[in-house]
């Protein structure tokens, strides 16, 4: 369930096999280490395919990842205002919506005696280019002021800006009201200006104007940017940070006009419903709004089937084809309703393997960081598994039948995937079929067998019992094989190597082995774990070694190759500890949910209610923030689908559509104090539930012939 990253251009030797892995020094024929620009203090404004990156203090300047980008290729990458002669003195920026950031500057105007800035910049821009620039006037006389726009671009893909290798600047031309701009390829891009410029000098690349302002009055100037793509190569991906791109089976290539950026206008906002937040904690309402803003803002749609949408994995780095992270955090926006569950499920289900051969059934996806301990992970093997947990769960929140009908031959064959893929020991490597047994996979693949079984029972096709017994069979092996015995009682195995050597190093990836999926009657299906073990789990996740105080950390501080900023080894990543939240609550560890949450929520205030793919596992202490990752992505669609499931497992939200009730399980302790969530969908509905400062759960609004359950 790790979001991580992907291929992209590096240093002529080749970047990393994956982030984790060791770089050379410098030294003859070595390679030069990759370095990322950072973008942990950038603003980054979305609305796929469009991005805009912006320094905090608004000017594109052309250096590191500053720019708008269409489909991963920066169409503008110098945006600087000077007036007077000089820049604007930055003061303040924020994002104000997932697709748009304000800046505030002034500036002291000629004439000005004492210190007192007499004129106040305000710019706006947007995901898609569009900037309004607003100069207001506090002089008691009238001002006339010259203006200018440095404006300049290279045409570069982001995997090029990325590496450090955008290319030469190119040449501009005047056109129309603004400057324009070719590139080799034949792709182009032209700025407008509303007013038109006085004057427009493309040897230079500027826009000049002279803005006359009234005593206290203002002056107005918008920027349109109008791109013109050439055709993407086959194959082309708008992954971008270095790692593996491998592909773990031979999965078609993304074709022409099928990636973002390829037109069919902004997928709508409708697939995600309108849900709030409210309670006596203030910050609440602004993490589910953010969440829900994040998550709309990295919707796209390929044009091949405009009717579906998947969620990119995150920006400003991945967002490319439908990955497992797209699937993971469709899963955790199911109280926002099961439309988006669906079109992922369908943009997976038309890369599924068919035919004859072992990997008939398999989902491709590319391999991933797995951290120090363990070679890279494939993705696919998590997206075969994932896929008939979501559809399972889809159904209890309300998937319409006929959706179940469509996609569930896909989850069958998945299903066929994983009963061939269990090795001589009953368990599935990753990757298959020669790699390590990993716990969270086995966690994985006990939790597509369960669910598996109840989507075949809810379909009328044979073979339910068949599934539930090779769960049982696979929970005894695990509870054996994966337990390692200590005198402090014991901790579940990271993996078993391929020669059957196992790997203690404990991590937040223990989360998953809680994540049991919403089973009949709104109940957490069988645990992986016995009693004991779910217990002593839960201990360890709440111990200082794996909370951070923000949020797990993805390996313990004290374990070998723990690195705080390392991706798979010691960052906090806000879906895993959600995960953990959710599984720890629903296995009756409220105490320990609790604190999880609550220091998840105080991560989420410090970043501004936008949680990043992962932020550095450092302990906490008093006084301080969490520190961010340089190369995160902010936002990540599973981060943000995060603080969805953050909130629904506060209330407990356990619903059961095709048997017409839903129950409440909220945490007793009311951590957060009254928490009311409303406009989520159950049965296809509008929900809503509050829960008091007792801890007591009760249902305000639901759809007609819903019972309340136990």
């Amino acid at each position: 369930m790790a979001p991580s990253s992907a291929q992209a251009p590096g240093p002529a030797a080749g970047p990393p096999a994956h982030p984790g892995a060791p770089l050379q020094g410098p030294g003859p024929g070595a390679a030069r280490p990759v370095e990322l620009p950072a973008a942990h203090d950038t603003l980054v404004c979305v609305a796929l395919p469009a991005l805009a990156v912006s320094p905090r203090h608004g000017q594109l300047t052309g250096t590191g990842l500053d720019g708008v980008f269409l489909g991963g290729r920066r169409l503008l990458a110098r945006c600087v205002l000077r007036i007077a002669g000089r820049e604007p003195v930055p003061l303040h920026s924020r994002t104000t919506a997932a697709d748009r950031a304000d800046f505030l500057g002034v500036l002291r105007t000629p004439g000005d005696t004492g210190p007192d800035p007499g004129l106040v910049v305000e710019r706006t821009r947007e995901a898609d280019g569009t900037e309004r620039i607003t100069l207001r006037s506090s002089a008691t006389r009238p001002l006339r002021l010259p203006v200018e726009l440095a404006l300049g671009t290279d045409l570069a893909d982001l995997g090029a800006v990325a590496a450090g290798r955008p290319g030469p600047e190119l040449a501009a031309s005047v056109h129309g009201t603004g400057l324009r701009w070719t590139a080799g390829d034949g792709s182009a891009v032209a700025v407008a200006a509303d007013p038109p410029p006085r004057e427009s000098l493309a040897a230079a690349g500027l826009l000049r104007w002279e803005a006359v302002l009234a005593a206290g009055g203002s002056f107005v100037l918008t920027l349109r940017i109008r791109s013109e793509r050439a055709g993407r190569a086959p194959g082309a991906s708008t992954d971008s940070r270095p790692g593996s791109g491998r592909t773990h089976g031979p999965g078609p290539g993304l074709g022409p006009g099928s990636g973002p950026g390829s037109g069919g206008g902004r997928p709508g906002g409708h697939v995600l419903a309108d849900a709030v937040a409210e309670g006596d904690d203030p910050r609440l309402g602004p993490l589910l709004r953010s969440s829900l803003a994040d998550l709309r803002a990295l919707l796209q749609r390929d044009p091949a089937h405009p009717a579906d949408v998947h969620l990119a994995a995150g920006v400003p780095w991945r967002f490319g084809p439908v990955t497992a992270e797209a699937l993971w955090a469709a899963r955790m926006a199911l109280p926002l309703g099961t439309r988006l569950a669906v079109t992922t499920l369908r943009a997976l289900a038309r890369t599924q393997l068919r035919g004859p051969g072992p990997e008939s059934g398999l989902i491709p996806g590319p391999l991933r960081d797995a951290g120090p301990h363990l070679p890279p992970r494939c993705t696919g093997i998590e997206a075969t598994l994932a896929f008939p947990v979501v559809l399972a769960e889809a159904h209890r929140w309300g998937l319409p039948e006929p959706d179940l009908a469509e996609l569930l031959p896909v989850a069958e064959r998945c299903l066929d995937w994983l009963r061939r893929a269990l090795d001589g020991g009953g368990f599935v490597p990753d990757p298959w079929p020669a790699g390590p047994a990993r716990a969270e996979t086995q966690a994985h693949a006990h939790r597509a067998a369960l669910l598996g079984a109840d989507l075949l029972d809810a379909g009328g096709w044979p073979g339910g019992d068949a599934w539930r017994e090779r769960a049982g069979a696979l929970r005894a092996r695990f509870r054996d094989r994966f337990w390692l015995d200590d005198p402090a009682g014991g901790r579940p195995a990271l993996a078993h190597t391929a020669d059957g050597r196992p790997l203690p190093q404990l991590g937040g990836w223990a989360a998953h082995l809680l994540d049991t999926g919403l089973a009949g009657a709104g109940r957490p299906a069988p645990g992986l774990l016995d009693k004991a073990q779910t217990e002593r789990l839960a201990r360890l996740l709440a111990a200082p070694g794996l909370d951070s105080g923000w949020g797990l950390r993805g390996l313990g501080e004290k374990e070998p190759g723990y690195n705080p900023f390392g991706h798979r080894s010691g960052t906090v990543r806000p879906h895993e500890t959600a995960v953990a939240v959710a599984g720890l609550a629903a296995a009756g560890y409220e105490r320990e949910a609790a604190a999880l949450l609550r220091g998840m929520v105080d991560a989420a205030d410090a970043f501004g209610h936008r949680l990043p793919e992962m932020f550095a596992g450092e302990r906490r202490t008093p006084g301080a923030v969490p520190a961010p990752h340089p190369a995160a992505c902010r936002p990540a669609a599973v981060a943000a689908a995060a603080g969805v499931q953050l909130l629904t497992a506060l209330v407990g939200v356990r619903p059961d559509a095709p048997g017409r009730t839903v129950a409440l399980h909220p945490l007793r302790s009311a951590p957060l104090g009254e928490v009311r969530l409303s406009g989520l969908r159950v049965a296809g509905e509008p929900f809503a539930a509050r829960v008091g400062r007792l801890g007591l759960g009760m249902v305000e609004e639901a759809a007609p012939g819903l019972q309340l359950g136990v």
